[in-house]
């Protein structure tokens, strides 16, 4: 088992914003980054993984700034097995109150032959010059066995074993294509502890990918093994099928005490806030279905489970909706209600925004309220992260007036802000959508195409406002892009309008990248 000070103590390592970030069209910018870390740090994370300093200008700035406005979690870089990125990590974390450079090598057989192209000999040195050189610079010093899951046993042992001989304090063992069964990825945790002599010398952690949808039963399965660090994402947000979900590992723990004896340090009460700035700023629509953070992880429509919902809660809920942060509303909000009282809402949201966020959200929610005869939380929750999220967008919506209908052509007048100078434009479409988004295409020209138009009510009725996903696809870049409004095309602007400043952040770190 564990060898770790606190045998019963798991650690949080939260990597949304390297791991997370790759997920394609996910790209967040500096402000954005920023506001997540803070959310973080309020979450009680005990690491976050920051970025890859040697990626682009772009990730180093946001490690080194993090790491300067963030002070309680563990800031971490990561870095490859190279001189030139473990340098460029230490560089990017000098700021950090605490620091930790997480350095990796690929260890399987497949891995090694095809991507790597090195012998296992050449592997086992580049892993103890790599630990070296990052201890050297770093007194925490992470390393990973990437495709550890398919690593033959007795290199694992032997990287290991050297890896902490070098001076590394943990030990990361990841999943890395979501390949591992829970008993079979137990198993291989149990081995190290049995056969690596130094195993007590660090930490075992585990990094587990979503590909089979076992990510999280894998991460626990670890943990019962004797891992006593878990990598997680914000709902679980990754490349390809995801990571593993922090939300549904924290709440696990929690919940399952009585089996899984381990705590973390986790405010589980700003879980919510967490996920849905992570899905505002990222444009990734949490499924309603989703575990502990989907609209209808507490609903219950079936008859007989209302019934004995009524009877007694806990006869369908395993956990209370508080525990997460979701609050029944002691404010009921409509078109007479002032700014204090939407400020209060705000903060009861989970919301903490600056006085000029506060009057473009709350002109907004005027607005809605003209045309809503009842304002839900979620529509609060809607336009402040449609406005709040984008007060750094080189582009930003004007007006739009839009003639559609049977009977051609369908037009769409356009205005746009783009760097302070208002251009506006009138296009024909095949339909409305088309006619706005041509409009847009005209005033920003662009080559990007439109990969996914996708629309859902934030709530019930016919008043309820859509918000809209757009993703865009340009040269092998993908980026989301969300909106919301009580108009459906007005939200189909506004999203398409959000992608493609995404688009422009990305095209940065691109440039960025090439002159690092």
């Amino acid at each position: 088992m564990s060898k770790s000070k606190d045998d019963h103590r798991v650690i949080i390592f939260d990597t949304t914003l390297r791991d997370g970030e790759q997920s394609p069209g996910a790209s967040m910018n500096l402000e954005e980054k920023l506001r997540i870390a803070k959310v973080l740090e309020e979450l009680g994370v005990d690491i976050i993984e920051a970025g890859f300093p040697i990626a682009s200008n772009g990730d180093f700035e946001a490690v080194q700034e993090i790491s300067k406005a963030v002070t309680t979690p563990i800031i971490c870089g990561l870095a490859r097995a190279h001189r030139q990125d473990i340098e460029r990590a230490a560089e990017a974390l000098e700021p950090a109150k605490r620091k930790r450079i997480h350095t990796f090598i690929a260890t399987s057989p497949l891995h090694m032959k095809y991507k790597l192209q090195m012998e296992p000999e050449e592997v086992h040195q580049a892993v103890i010059d790599s630990v070296t050189r990052a201890r050297n610079l770093c007194d925490d010093v992470e390393w990973s066995c990437e495709d550890g899951s398919r690593t033959e046993p007795d290199f694992l042992c032997r990287t290991v074993e050297s890896a902490i001989a070098a001076g590394a304090t943990t030990i990361n063992i990841p999943d890395t294509v979501g390949y591992a069964i829970p008993e079979e990825f137990a198993a291989l945790i149990s081995m190290l502890f049995d056969r690596v002599p130094n195993i007590d010398k660090a930490v075992i952690s585990v990094h587990c990918h979503n590909d089979l949808g076992l990510a999280v039963a894998n991460s626990l399965a670890a943990i019962h093994a004797g891992a006593r660090q878990v990598e997680c994402t914000i709902n679980g947000l990754g490349e390809r099928a995801g990571n593993a979900a922090l939300e549904e590992i924290v709440m696990t723990l929690r919940t399952r005490h009585d089996f899984l004896p381990y705590d973390a340090a986790i405010k589980t009460e700003n879980i919510t806030k967490a996920s849905r700035l992570v899905s505002a700023i990222t444009g990734f629509v949490v499924q309603p279905n989703k575990a502990i953070v989907g609209a209808n992880a507490f609903a219950h429509e079936a008859g007989i489970h209302q019934h004995g919902m009524m009877k007694h809660a806990g006869t369908y809920e395993i956990m209370r909706p508080e525990s997460i942060g979701l609050i029944k509303s002691t404010l009921v909000m409509g078109k007479h209600s002032g700014r204090h009282a939407f400020r209060a809402k705000l903060g009861e949201l989970g919301f903490d925004v600056g006085d000029n966020a506060l009057e473009d959200a709350f002109r907004r929610f005027k607005d809605l309220a003209d045309k809503k005869k009842e304002i839900f939380d979620e529509d609060i929750i809607a336009l402040v992260d449609d406005e709040v999220v984008r007060v750094n967008d080189r582009i930003r919506m004007g007006s739009l007036k839009v003639v559609c209908g049977t009977e051609g052509p369908q037009t769409a007048e356009l205005s746009l802000d783009i760097d302070g100078d208002v251009r506006s434009t009138k296009a024909e479409g095949d339909g409305p959508v088309d006619a706005t988004f041509a409009a847009i295409r005209q005033l920003f020209p662009h080559e990007a195409k439109l990969a996914l138009f996708q629309v859902h009510a934030v709530t019930e009725g016919t008043d309820a406002q859509a918000e809209v996903t757009v993703r865009l696809e340009e040269n092998g870049r993908t980026v989301n892009g969300q909106g919301a409004d009580t108009d459906t095309l007005v939200a189909a602007a506004r999203a398409y309008v959000n992608a493609l400043n995404k688009l422009l952040t990305q095209r940065e770190k691109s440039v960025s990248a090439l002159s690092a």
